[in-house]
């Protein structure tokens, strides 16, 4: 990896220095999964973060050519009255890995030390017994041989109110702009005291957090596909080539006239 060293040193990537990087580090993640199916191990990512960090565009590169029936992204919306009635852990349960898969949560159980405790969706003790319970949880998951990594996308208030604004002005991403992420502009300190207490208590030798500078979404993603890399002990495994067979011929059969089927216009020629 003597390019993404280079890289990272001088801080400024052209596009297409980015572009073959983020390709070589991806098809490494395949190797890196057919690795997993092979060895039936089990591995959790979590990605938590301020809003516009660019953690959602760091999954969509990590997945973008992954076999989603062995990596599955879970982003689980607010819980229903019934849920709220559960266990808190219970919900998240049912979505960890089974062996020869990969999930990667996006946005996990730190929902109760982030957005809950800020926004007064849970109550100070169910706050406090979370901050207590989620490393005994945590362990409890390390010790059924599940690897459990956490990524915390770091990004400062002036790169975040540019995304936003960027987000207003374009009409394809203002549905990335929710009335909570409105709301969360205005309790920026709040958060980060949150994010404070969460890094301090809920870092463990089991499941330590580890930040990403998000001021450059590029540099974030390579750095952070990088280091997911690194935090897995593959090793290639031999792929059998698939080969083609001669297709079969009937002389038998013609096409119907391509014209005559129901065709789309052709807008773009």
């Amino acid at each position: 990896m003597s390019k993404l060293r280079t890289a990272k040193k001088r801080r400024q990537l052209t596009d297409a220095q980015y572009a073959e990087e983020l390709h070589g580090l991806q098809v490494q993640l395949t190797d890196m999964l057919e690795w997993v199916i092979q060895q039936d191990k089990k591995i959790v990512v979590i990605f938590e973060g301020r809003d516009a960090a660019g953690k959602g565009s760091c999954i969509k590169r990590i997945t973008e050519y992954l076999r989603p029936r062995h990596c599955r992204v879970v982003a689980l919306p607010s819980p229903n009255e019934e849920e709220r009635t559960q266990w808190y852990f219970q919900r998240y349960v049912e979505h960890l890995p089974s062996g020869g898969e990969i999930v990667i949560f996006d946005r996990s159980w730190y929902n109760r030390a982030g957005v809950e405790h800020v926004m007064g969706f849970c109550t100070q003790a169910e706050y406090e017994d979370f901050l207590v319970s989620v490393p005994l949880f945590e362990s409890m998951l390390v010790r059924s041989d599940i690897q459990l990594i956490k990524y915390w996308f770091s990004v400062s208030d002036e790169v975040q109110e540019k995304r936003f604004r960027n987000r207003v002005n374009e009409p394809h991403k203002s549905w990335k702009l929710s009335e909570m992420d409105l709301q969360s502009r205005l309790k920026w300190v709040d958060y980060s005291r949150a994010k404070d207490t969460m890094l301090e208590r809920t870092s463990t030798t089991d499941a330590p957090w580890f930040v990403v500078d998000g001021d450059n979404k590029h540099l974030a993603r390579l750095n952070c596909i990088h280091h997911l890399l690194s935090m897995v002990p593959y090793e290639k495994v031999e792929k059998k080539t698939p080969k083609l067979s001669r297709r079969p011929q009937d002389e038998a059969y013609s096409r119907p006239p391509f014209e005559s089927q129901n065709l789309i216009p052709k807008i773009y020629k």
